[in-house]
């Protein structure tokens, strides 16, 4: 009796060291990491002394932090605890705290390795160590570009001004003038789209064909605000024309194309921050200088690099190069337009991006008859500025390496298509049998140019 009395005693003194002693969250964690691949991190882990969630590998063994932490006092305090019953406990998540005993021998027994406890000294080093990790992370952290509210605020601006001029499912092609494609093409034309589509590496150009993209006519009428243009009486002499035009039965359905895809660029325009701020003037030769290449950057989202097709819809919104032949533009044009729109998309560029760039070349101070030249300057650096924000915080490596420095180079690749398709357009437009079949605006837009 006075045995059993002695065992109850003993087993009472190590409860009470157990409440007292067992919180696990009071020292650093002296786990061995979880090594990679053993384990299945869809499979719940077992604690291998009570059956328990475990969290880890700790002290050599998968365990939860309760027996982490038990194990980690008896070491330390080296216990000598004393099995008040047979002992051969089995330990439970439940009864664990009963017999500190069973419950020692059985991290012992699945591998648990004193060495691997730290002393206090090592426990405060490693606190230190984390401590200060995190410190210099949050310090990179902080470093790092960030966007602005107010740069944030412009991106979502242009998303939504793209957005809404801007249908992929390109269903008002079916209201323009149905496309008629010839076979009586020139051989030479389809020779050379057959050589060009070999030939495409990683240039750049671009075509107003592609701007497929741009639906839903706008209420507003944006034609009216050319109308009032006075377009000065350039008879430049076209030799570079090569192509029968007697035969340009694409011409009236692209003529229908190009001028809805320009309303679709004012009504892009109109929603960039800051572009109403300027004179109606300015707006104008705005408008009127970038509207062919801000077509060629929007017809890069239905171009596809498989086939070198712009690709609005069905078969017959499929664009190829012996199309857009059959309207009158020569390969000077068009080779150099599909390598543009190859080079354009292997960029990958971002929605956010791809807006910014069609914003910035629409804002650019250099453009024949801009006025208030310093103004569209500040509103389109200010723009440069948010992309450049955007590729550091937003766009990874490598696609990121040099990213600005190439998008601002097509810019200047779309100037070099911008002049070809304005002269190629005019020669169309000197001849009365063609030039009836272009509308209005686009005869005023690039029938003679500013430039």
């Amino acid at each position: 009796m006075s045995q059993l009395q002695s065992s109850w005693e003993m087993h009472q003194q190590n409860m009470a060291y157990l409440q007292d002693t067992d919180m696990e969250t009071m020292a650093a964690s002296t786990s061995l990491p979880d090594p990679a691949g053993d384990f299945d991190r869809n499979v719940p882990r077992i604690c291998g002394v009570c059956g328990d969630r475990a969290t880890g590998f700790h002290f050599n063994a998968m365990t939860c932090e309760g027996c982490k932490g038990f194990f980690r006092r008896s070491m330390k305090r080296k216990a000598m605890f004393t099995c008040p019953f047979n002992g051969d406990c089995k330990i439970t998540k439940d009864n664990r705290r009963h017999c500190q005993a069973c419950r020692l021998k059985r991290c012992v027994d699945i591998g648990m390795m004193k060495e691997f406890i730290l002393t206090d000294e090592e426990v405060q080093r490693k606190r230190e160590m984390i401590l200060k990790r995190k410190e210099e992370e949050a310090l990179k952290e902080s470093l790092k570009p960030k966007l602005s509210e107010e740069q944030q605020k412009v991106i979502d601006i242009l998303l939504e001004a793209h957005r809404k001029t801007y249908d992929p499912t390109y269903s008002d092609f079916t209201k323009f003038r149905p496309p008629v494609r010839s076979n009586t093409s020139s051989r030479a034309a389809t020779r050379s789209s057959s050589i060009l589509t070999q030939d495409l590496s990683s240039e750049d150009s671009t075509d107003l064909f592609g701007s497929d993209a741009f639906n839903a006519f706008p209420e507003s009428v944006e034609p009216q605000m050319f109308s009032n243009l006075v377009l000065s009486e350039e008879n430049d002499e076209s030799t570079s024309m090569n192509i029968d035009l007697s035969h340009l039965s694409m011409l009236p359905h692209l003529a229908d194309l190009v001028s809805y895809s320009i309303q679709k660029v004012i009504g892009f325009a109109k929603m960039i921050p800051g572009f109403r701020d300027l004179t109606a003037e300015d707006q104008i030769a705005l408008l009127k200088s970038s509207a062919i290449e801000v077509i060629m950057l929007r017809s890069n989202q239905s171009f596809t690099l498989e086939d070198m097709t712009w690709t609005c819809g069905s078969n017959d919104f499929k664009y190829r190069i012996s199309d857009v032949t059959q309207a009158g533009h020569s390969m000077d044009l068009l080779e150099p337009l599909v390598k543009f729109q190859v080079s354009l998309k292997k960029l990958n560029l971002h929605e956010e991006e791809h807006v910014l760039l069609m914003a910035i070349c629409i804002l650019s101070p250099d453009r024949p008859g801009v006025q208030d030249t310093s103004l569209v300057e500040s509103l389109q650096d200010r723009l440069s500025e948010i992309l450049q924000t955007y590729i550091r915080c937003r766009h990874p490596p490598p696609g990121s390496r040099l990213l600005y420095a190439k998008m601002i180079q097509k810019l200047a690749d779309l100037r070099s298509l911008n002049e070809e398709h304005s002269k190629q357009y005019r020669c169309l437009s000197f001849q009365p049998e063609h030039s009836m079949q272009l509308t209005p605006l686009v005869l005023e837009v690039f029938g003679n140019e500013i430039s």
